[in-house]
């Protein structure tokens, strides 16, 4: 299994979709970097974001998730309360070849504001934009700036293909088209 290059995300993303809308190279101007770096692609963060909130004195129980612990947010800048947790999309839609995996890891200009950014690894053949989960660990309120850069995706190839893909499985969270909370 081997990490993939800059060249080899531009092609299978421009040849296979693999990443729309995508974006060949890395845009760093006055934002939070995003697109295409040596190894990996710098993903962005979409407008929409559900944020938790304790107005109900609500348990948070991944097998019976409420959803009246969020509240939805639409715009260009989200502010997360100190000490809490919002989550989010993509703006790129994903379609993972069946031989790779990807890891994605938190921008550091995040980071170092406190701000960490957790999604599980894209399996082979899942497709869809991406959950994102942001945690502000800090005791202040922190901005999280919308279609910017928030996570890099690294991509890794396999040598071989799986016997059973995410597909294969039928995950329940494939084809995502919005902000998808826990299911069981």
């Amino acid at each position: 299994m081997g990490l993939k290059p800059d060249h080899w995300i531009r092609k299978m993303a421009l040849e296979h979709k693999m990443i729309e809308p995508f974006v060949e190279s890395q845009v760093r101007d006055h934002v939070i970097s995003y697109g295409v770096s040596s190894y990996g692609y710098d993903i962005r963060v979409a407008d929409e974001f559900m944020i938790f909130t304790n107005v109900h004195s609500a348990i948070v129980d991944p097998k019976n998730f409420d959803p009246k612990s969020m509240f939805e947010f639409k715009g260009e800048v989200c502010i997360i309360p100190p000490n809490s947790f919002a989550l989010a999309r993509t703006v790129e839609y994903f379609r993972i070849p069946r031989n790779v995996l990807t890891v994605c890891l938190g921008k550091s200009t995040y980071a170092r504001c406190g701000l960490i950014v957790n999604v599980t690894p894209f399996e082979p053949e899942w497709r869809g934009y991406v959950t994102l989960e942001i945690s502000n660990t800090t005791p202040l309120p922190a901005k999280i700036y919308a279609n910017e850069g928030i996570a890099q995706v690294l991509f890794f190839e396999a040598d071989e293909e799986c016997e059973v893909s995410y597909a294969d499985k039928k995950g329940k969270y494939q084809n995502q088209k919005s902000i998808v909370l826990p299911k069981l």
